[in-house]
């Protein structure tokens, strides 16, 4: 197993990375721009209800925001994406959003590429929980895959 999975697999370092990025979530708050792609991303099971905008030029991503109404795994993964995404093409972006659903999925994925996401590498023990972690990942992918 990879050091660094190791270190991301410890459940106090997993609870800090976590609520820093819940209390202090990167890009929070949408602005009035008409070139960003929008989306609306809401789940039926929870409180969870997040519009999205992401700024692409030249095929490469050069903002990302949020806001809504989300739980502490919503708001925190939102933000642990925003971090990974930004300044990155569209099909590097597109690479680390499929390693993250694949490691929620239980599948083969690359740890190298996913950084502080490697807290929620046992989210899937908590099925009740996926759609928080996945919710902002998939709209962003929504987004992306659009936009082609």
């Amino acid at each position: 197993m990879n050091i660094l999975k190791q270190y991301f697999n410890d459940p106090m370092f997993q609870r800090q990375i976590i609520m820093e990025h819940y209390k202090n979530p990167k890009n929070r708050g949408l602005i009035e721009d008409d070139s960003y792609l929008k989306i609306h991303m809401d789940s039926d099971s929870c409180i969870d209800d997040i519009h999205i905008q992401l700024k692409l030029e030249d095929n490469t991503i050069k903002d990302v925001r949020f806001d809504g109404e989300a739980c502490t795994i919503a708001t925190s993964t939102t933000s642990i994406l925003i971090g990974l995404i930004l300044n990155k093409s569209r099909e590097e972006a597109l690479k680390i959003i499929d390693n993250y659903l694949a490691m929620v999925d239980e599948k083969e994925y690359d740890d190298s590429l996913l950084e502080e996401a490697l807290v929620y590498q046992n989210i899937y023990k908590q099925a009740n929980r996926i759609k928080c972690a996945t919710l902002s990942w998939n709209g962003i992918k929504e987004l992306l895959e659009g936009d082609e």
